[in-house]
């Protein structure tokens, strides 16, 4: 019998078609492609629309390093594109766009050397054009400053054994953007990384992703569920479809 899973992934399907596909369909294929088939969620950690600088990154992977990923589907336009990347080259080592194959030209064509493209093929296949160069030296210290939680800031200058400026709060962001400035950048990228790792770690919402269809994965890494609602949402999507269509 059709579950309301069944019916999310049957959308899923629909939506993966090329020339339909939205962000959301790039989102998912990442997840499940890279995050959750190269790395996995107990070694990697995601962030989902993430500031660097004046733009917010769609999707940024920590692993060893930062890479960033910058979507551009078939309803995109690459007017920003540029503007985005030089943003992000500011705050992580590694950029890489990801665009439909109507878009890949574009994109080579609007981007530097340094910067990865990838394609999402109609069969719905990551593939690479250009390998991203992992360069953590370029990043600006004072971006990445603007990019953290004060608690995280905090957190990578105890960790590289950097003095916390002990003033008052209406003092303190000042002082700390001071402090990052003079942290060497490819020192501080590293401790970024491992620092986002620890305070945005997915591993705790393994077991929630394993029990939930395909088609939803990406979203249930992108919104927040409280740990009390996982067995009701996974009770949800297994709902017959018939039994559903009496909620409400």
């Amino acid at each position: 019998m059709a579950t309301v899973g069944d019916a999310f992934d049957t959308a899923f399907d629909i939506l993966k078609v090329a020339g339909q596909r939205d962000e959301y369909i790039y989102r998912a294929a990442l997840t499940q492609k890279i995050l959750m088939g190269i790395h996995s969620l107990r070694t990697a950690s995601m962030l989902n629309e993430f500031r660097a600088g004046t733009c917010k990154a769609d999707l940024v992977i920590l692993n060893g390093t930062a890479t960033v990923y910058e979507i551009k589907s078939e309803r995109d336009s690459l007017a920003r594109l540029a503007n985005q990347v030089a943003n992000y080259k500011r705050v992580f080592a590694k950029v890489n766009v990801i665009a439909s194959a109507g878009h890949v030209e574009g994109v080579l064509a609007t981007v530097p050397a340094d910067v990865g493209v990838m394609c999402l093929s109609k069969r719905y296949q990551i593939s690479s054009v250009r390998e991203a160069r992992d360069c953590p030296e370029r990043i600006c210290p004072m971006t990445v400053f603007e990019s953290l939680r004060t608690a995280e800031a905090v957190a990578i200058l105890k960790a590289l054994g950097v003095p916390v400026p002990q003033v008052p709060n209406t003092q303190r962001h000042v002082l700390l953007r001071e402090v990052f400035a003079a942290i060497e950048p490819a020192t501080l990228h590293a401790q970024m990384v491992r620092t986002l790792k620890r305070t945005r770690n997915l591993a705790p919402l393994s077991d929630l992703v394993d029990m939930l269809p395909e088609s939803l994965q990406a979203a249930a890494l992108s919104i927040p569920v409280r740990r009390a609602d996982h067995s009701r949402l996974v009770e949800a999507v297994g709902t017959p479809l018939g039994a559903a269509m009496a909620w409400g």
